[in-house]
């Protein structure tokens, strides 16, 4: 892979939770299943996340109909909590996500390497997914 060629994608959104309930959200397995898929007619029926530098995560994600999954996962590059987590995906890419604690929420920025197969503003738009389904699922849940 060319690094000069590689195009940085910058999904976010602000959620209307402490820092603290966003990391544990977005962290925990049991959490993740919750919400990290792009549609309704997805599902995560399975999380790992061993959150430390070094460390591996995955997420299996599956279309509903049992059509299609695939597992998500890499390897942690740095996590700072509540603040940072940092990781290489299984294919090389770099994704970095940072949590900004603000007075109404909690402000999540997610920049990630575009692969080279679909178009970029297809990329930005099932990141954005994810991203929204974290937000609905961490306002509207209340559990630790």
């Amino acid at each position: 892979m060319e690094t000069e060629n590689t195009v940085t994608i910058t999904v976010e959104t602000t959620v209307h939770a402490p820092v603290e309930k966003v990391w544990a959200y977005w962290t925990e397995p049991q959490h993740i299943t919750q919400w990290s898929f792009a549609s309704d007619d997805w599902h995560a029926p399975h999380a790992e996340n061993e959150l430390k530098a070094g460390g591996k995560f995955l997420t299996r994600m599956e279309a509903k109909d049992g059509s299609f999954g695939f597992d998500f996962g890499g390897v942690y590059d740095e996590v700072v909590e509540n603040k940072l987590i940092s990781y290489t995906l299984g294919d090389g890419r770099k994704v970095k996500i940072t949590f900004i604690s603000q007075e109404n929420g909690t402000r999540i920025i997610e920049d990630f390497e575009a692969e080279g197969t679909n178009p970029v503003e297809m990329q930005q738009a099932g990141w954005q997914a994810f991203m929204d389904n974290f937000k609905t699922y961490s306002e509207t849940t209340n559990q630790a």
